[in-house]
């Protein structure tokens, strides 16, 4: 696969300071000029392949690492903010969005986080209780929208806490779901923690007592929710301390996003605890993705083993760069993350082409889909609907779908790319991220037209639309 022109400055420089090499060393390390690296450091020149190798070679990091990541992730959440009419004068190209990315990531943050709070302030004046707008702090982003910022930014992987949880896992005796009471007998023998089972009637789907040393799990949640939840609970027994460094040090401005990341950062711990790294990744690459089979194999659910899949970015260790996705009834995505070039839209509904939507329809089986994106990338996506509760027959069902899928230059890593023509363009389905800043103008699923288009109105014609697009 071409590497292409990469301007990554700013992380070759970061690499330098972490080695505590001045210009002059470092180049002659890598065996360039001084003069060179000085262009490549201030963006006005590309780092060739021959360079880029020998940063692998010299410092042993993970060519993928300097060349994807974060700047992706936040070159679209950039342009998605600049789509919006408010910088209607203001067209910029890509490659001057890809400087201000790689130059200027703070810049970059701060303009995205300012359309954030005038998109929140618009909506509520917009609306007919307009008492809303005029509440303290109205406009400021939310504690769960920073902390969803938090993970995304981080690429959804937390080095300390995995690696904390892997060790505990191997002294534990957790590998490949072999642990049929090992985590309550970890909890009882470490803690003096002993788990029981709720009494009937009782919702609860955990409870622990500090004082009596008790973690009372539903009698009728499934193993693999009852597993999670006790690794939660060892997660905040033993993982605090490091949980609590974390979130200090991620600088958030209220009590209720750290609360929130605190959760957040238990679970990660537990699901790292579960599906330890290694034995997991290789795991992942053995059964090639299969996620039933992964699932059967840790003792997990299919989400739990989604979403561990779409963690697996540890330097020098990498998985597939994968997106995953939760998506409700209504549309609504849950949850989301992208280590792959799609990135979901951080206003409005899911794409309607996308089959996640259709797994709702056909449950209990696995919907595949090669679909490309408006920019050309094409994806081998997957879906299935899944379903929680418990309780017997008056217990409410929820009822998700969950997406997952890669680059199609990775599709062979899957099972699921099995027998499909990964190279005739026509079996690509054309999706959107999302209505308000894709631009394709004769989808007929269109829920609203894009933001910078003019639109035009014909009262004697009309097709699937009922106007047409500039």
């Amino acid at each position: 696969m071409a590497i292409g022109k990469l301007y990554i400055g700013r992380k070759v420089r970061a690499l330098r300071d972490q080695m505590k090499a001045t210009q002059a060393q470092f180049a002659e390390r890598i065996g360039i000029s001084t003069s060179y690296l000085n262009q490549i450091e201030n963006n006005q020149r590309p780092v060739s392949a021959a360079v880029l190798l020998a940063l692998a070679e010299k410092f042993q990091i993970d060519i993928g690492e300097l060349s994807s990541g974060e700047d992706d992730r936040l070159l679209s959440a950039l342009s998605e903010a600049l789509a919006d009419p408010l910088f209607a004068a203001y067209e910029p190209g890509l490659q001057e969005l890809k400087l201000v990315v790689q130059n200027a990531p703070g810049l970059a943050h701060a303009l995205i986080a300012s359309h954030q709070a005038y998109r929140r302030t618009s909506d509520e004046l917009a609306s007919l209780d307009d008492r809303l707008g005029r509440q303290p702090g109205a406009g400021e982003t939310t504690p769960y929208e920073e902390v969803r910022d938090f993970f995304h930014f981080v690429d959804n992987y937390i080095h300390e806490l995995d690696l904390s949880a892997e060790q505990l896992a191997a002294e534990i005796g957790l590998g490949e779901g072999e642990r049929p009471g090992a985590l309550a007998a970890h909890l009882e023998r470490r803690h003096g923690v002993r788990v029981v089972r709720a009494e009937p009637g009782d919702e609860t789907l955990r409870r622990y007592d500090p004082a009596a040393r008790i973690l009372t799990l539903n009698a009728y949640a499934p193993a693999p929710t009852r597993d999670f939840q006790t690794a939660l609970q060892i997660a905040q027994l033993e993982a605090g301390r490091l949980v609590e460094t974390i979130v200090t040090e991620a600088g958030f401005r209220t009590v209720e996003a750290q609360e929130i990341c605190r959760i957040g950062l238990h679970n990660y711990f537990a699901g790292a605890l579960i599906m330890p790294y290694q034995p997991f990744l290789k795991a992942a690459r053995l059964l090639r993705h299969d996620i039933e089979l992964m699932a059967v194999r840790f003792g997990t659910s299919l989400e739990q083993v989604c979403h561990r899949l779409s963690t697996l970015q540890r330097p020098g260790s990498k998985g597939v760069p994968i997106f995953f996705a939760r998506i409700d009834r209504a549309g609504n995505i849950t949850k989301r993350h992208s280590a792959a070039k799609l990135q979901f839209a951080r206003f409005g509904a899911a794409c309607p082409l996308w089959n996640v939507h259709e797994a709702f329809e056909q449950p209990g089986r696995i919907i595949r889909q090669l679909a490309e994106t408006p920019d050309g990338a094409r994806y081998l996506c997957i879906a299935t609907q899944i379903t929680k509760g418990g309780g017997g027959f008056r217990a409410l069902q929820l009822r998700y779908a969950i997406a997952l899928g890669c680059e199609i230059s990775y599709a062979e890593s899957f099972v699921y790319a099995d027998d499909l023509d990964l190279t005739n363009r026509t079996a690509f389905d054309p999706i959107g991220i999302s209505c308000r800043i894709c631009e394709r103008t004769r989808c007929p699923q269109r829920a609203v037209p894009p933001l910078k288009r003019k639109l035009t109105i014909d009262h004697d014609r009309r097709g699937a639309l009922p106007y047409e697009m500039g």
